[in-house]
Formats: structure tokens, sequence, C-alpha cells
């Protein structure tokens, strides 16, 4: 089981914002000037920051367990079925024409599907999940 949580620090700087960066994912960072604002800032980035990884077709970078005076930041859920299937596609190493053959659609579907700007509806993403041997899952719990 994968969690899409990630561990932020957030500290205040010399003109008094606070700086948010994430140890898992050095080229993200973001600032606010409340400590409310940064943690929202904190999501868009934390957001950005895992479609540009997939839309470059890099290395997922996989969250580390939240320590002590970090905040745990969430993706959405939209985006975090999009890394679902980044992932599972990464792991299986099948081929976006093969899973397009397996699902029975064109292979610009499947494109969509793995574009994290595409708003591709859930259902679909859980049968292709589904199709590759995995499940989607969905947790609740208070904001913090």
């Amino acid at each position: 089981m994968f969690q899409f949580i990630y561990p932020a620090k957030i500290k205040k700087d010399a003109a008094g914002f606070f700086l948010v960066t994430f140890p898992d994912i050095p080229f993200a960072a973001t600032d606010g000037k409340t400590m409310a604002e940064a943690l929202e800032e904190a999501r868009d980035c934390l957001e950005e920051a895992i479609a540009v990884s997939i839309a470059d077709n890099l290395d997922f970078p996989f969250p580390s367990s939240v320590r002590k005076g970090q905040h745990s930041i969430s993706l959405t859920a939209r985006m975090s079925a999009k890394a679902a299937l980044y992932i599972a596609v990464r792991e299986t190493g099948i081929r976006k024409s093969e899973l397009a053959r397996k699902l029975g659609v064109d292979e610009k579907e499947i494109r969509r599907m793995l574009s994290p700007r595409h708003q591709t509806k859930l259902p679909r993403i859980e049968q292709a999940l589904s199709t590759l041997g995995y499940q989607l899952s969905v947790s609740l719990r208070r904001a913090a």
C-alpha cells in the first residue's frame, strides 16, 4: 500500500515569509505570507512537482515518512490516481500501445490518462489499474 502524503519543511525566512520545501522533491519550493497561505501554496507546489515528474517521464519522487517538525501535504485524489497509474505503468513495464489494446481503446486515450493535465474520469483510471493488477483505494483523514 502506498499513500501520497509528502513531508514538507516550513521555515520563516529573513523577509518574514514562510518558506516551504519538500525533502523528497528538491526542485519544489514555495512560500506564503502566513502559515495558512504557505500550507495552501504547498499543496499547489506539490501537485505541480508531481505533474512535472509525470509529464517529463522522470523517476517518481516517492515520499518519505513525515518526521517531527514537518508538515504532511497530500496530493488531491485526482492527482493521486494519475500518479498511481504512472507508477503502475512504469513498474509493469507495459507499453502504452499494449495497455490500449488490453483496454480496447486508442493509444491516445492512454496518453490522456497518463497526462496530469487531462481530466480523466476515475472509473477509467481504476479500470486501467485493475488491468495492470493494481487496486486504487481512497482513505479519509481530518485536515490538519
